[in-house]
């Protein structure tokens, strides 16, 4: 039985809080907007019973850890787990990233070529936008209102939309209300959301805003190039990683593995959590040995 313990971490003048557990290969599990480490309890069973050590982060601002006086841009999440990782001293960890997770973890393994062994990406987008264009009709219109100056903030900050109707929203299954509250306990008023909000106007379209754009640009040029082993996780009909996502990637990494989980929407690892966990687990076995 893996003896599960949380673990806040000081980080930068503030904490970053973990759940780890179990013990050999240090995996590190990277959730995005707008939830917490809690998305992987139903995946992380599944790998830390391979003889594998779990550390699954609640980023900066988010969950647990702390919540800082900063613009919470992508670059100031990379800063943050990077530093969290350090502090823990993980020996050539394995990212498993989801939504944003997934764009800290490449640019990490970018930053670190040498210390990251491999990357297992679902549901992130994997380089900027070219424009609106690149959303289907319904999320072009949801994420322009979400950068609307006072339309972002009111549906935000004020009516936790993100939390009380998108979340939900995004998955297959009818989440628990229990799960739904452990989600939002950590966002009580408007100014603990504002994490929330500035990530959704971090997304680059066309090229804006430029710090992401630069962000994800580099770490897709970094990707198609490295030669850690990749493992992209998609479901059906999935939201952000669609058909031909899929496609483009198998055409443009190399040494990628690619896993069908079955059903499901944006959030697989709360959909699918078995899938996904086996999925991690046997891409671990056979490309990385253990």
């Amino acid at each position: 039985m893996v003896r599960w313990v949380e673990r806040d971490v000081a980080v930068a003048g503030s904490t970053m809080r973990c759940l780890d557990g179990g013990a050999g290969r240090p995996v590190v599990f990277l959730h995005g907007n707008p939830t917490s480490s809690y998305l992987w309890r139903g995946v992380l069973p599944h790998v830390a019973a391979g003889g594998r050590r779990c550390v699954a982060v609640d980023l900066i601002g988010m969950g647990g850890s702390g919540k800082p006086d900063i613009a919470y841009t992508l670059g100031e999440h990379i800063d943050h787990v990077e530093a969290l990782l350090d502090a823990l001293d993980l020996d050539d960890p394995v990212l498993v990233g989801h939504d944003w997770g997934v764009a800290i973890g490449l640019d990490l393994l970018r930053r670190h070529p040498d210390r990251v062994a491999g990357a297992a990406f679902m549901e992130g987008h994997l380089r900027p936008l070219d424009g609106w264009d690149d959303f289907d009709p319904g999320g072009r219109e949801l994420f322009q209102r979400l950068r609307t100056p006072g339309v972002g903030e009111r549906m935000v900050l004020e009516e936790n939309f993100l939390l009380d109707a998108l979340l939900p929203a995004a998955m297959l299954r009818t989440p628990a209300p229990a799960d739904l509250a452990v989600y939002r306990r950590p966002y009580p008023d408007a100014a603990s959301r504002r994490p929330l909000l500035r990530w959704t106007r971090e997304i680059p379209v066309a090229g804006v805003p430029a710090g992401s754009a630069s962000i994800l640009a580099a770490g897709w040029e970094n990707l198609s190039v490295s030669p850690v082993p990749k493992l992209l996780v998609h479901g059906e009909p999935g939201a952000v990683v669609t058909r031909d996502v899929v496609r483009r990637c198998r055409d443009a990494l190399p040494h990628l593995t690619v896993q069908d989980v079955g059903t499901g929407l944006h959030f697989l690892p709360e959909d699918r959590p078995a899938e996904v966990g086996a999925a991690v687990s046997t891409w671990l076995r056979s490309r990385l040995g253990r």
